[in-house]
């Protein structure tokens, strides 16, 4: 759980992940101004905290080398801001369980009037609509969404995808995907409840134009690896697939 100011979701979302899984729970609080991390650890949540603030990519690089150092076999990035239906990890985990997939996307898009009733915003409807297709030509997927915070990765994925050169921004989730799938894992995606609410963090409007403007910038990089220009290398050289 990458963290910041989530005190008021974060108990809400630690109750709706199976039992079973809750005693592997590590959570990044990226210098929280509230009782974020008091409410964590009454609830027992591994805790490691950023001193400053580094970015909600920042914190998901913390959280993946913690998880790494556990030896997970498995691990799934989850928002504590109650945003997305923690009970149904098990179904999130399957593909990657059974082989079929090395990273899993909860997607929120299934139908334009589900999505839009579970509170999403209708400029971060159209805009995630646009960059998904967008990503969907680029690499010739059909992904639903491109843009979820709720994702499972096999151990092998972050291992071998470079994340810790990645931003420390929101288009870490971007690059994070397209370095997958660069380097040629398989992706599977299940449908998770839109769930937009007063306290479910997102980025605002300036924060989310930056964010679609980068994650063009990484659509286009992208293109230029695929066509095999070394001076924009998507994925650096020592990455080996």
């Amino acid at each position: 759980m990458p963290a910041r100011n989530v005190e008021k979701t974060i108990e809400m979302t630690y109750n709706d992940i199976p039992e079973e899984f809750r005693e592997n729970i590590i959570l990044v609080d990226n210098n929280s101004k509230d009782r974020t991390v008091e409410v964590a650890k009454s609830l027992g949540i591994k805790i490691f905290c950023h001193p400053t603030d580094r970015g909600y990519g920042g914190s998901q690089k913390s959280l993946y080398t913690e998880a790494l150092k556990l030896d997970a076999d498995i691990i799934v990035m989850l928002h504590p801001d109650y945003q997305y239906d923690a009970s149904l990890l098990p179904e999130l985990i399957k593909p990657i369980e059974q082989g079929r997939a090395d990273c899993v996307i909860g997607s929120r898009v299934r139908t334009r009037e589900e999505t839009l009733k579970g509170g999403m915003p209708l400029y971060k409807y159209l805009a995630n609509r646009l960059l998904t297709l967008i990503e969907n030509i680029a690499t010739g997927y059909s992904l639903s969404e491109f843009h979820s915070g709720f994702r499972a990765f096999s151990r092998k994925v972050l291992e071998k995808v470079p994340y810790q050169l990645n931003s420390n921004n929101y288009v870490f989730d971007t690059q994070m995907l397209f370095q997958i799938i660069a380097l040629s894992f398989k992706i599977d995606e299940i449908h998770v409840p839109t769930r937009y609410f007063k306290e479910a963090s997102s980025p605002n409007f300036i924060e989310s134009t930056i964010y679609g403007i980068s994650t063009l910038c990484v659509v286009i990089k992208y293109l230029l690896h695929k066509i095999g220009l070394k001076s924009s290398l998507f994925i650096p050289q020592y990455v080996e697939k």
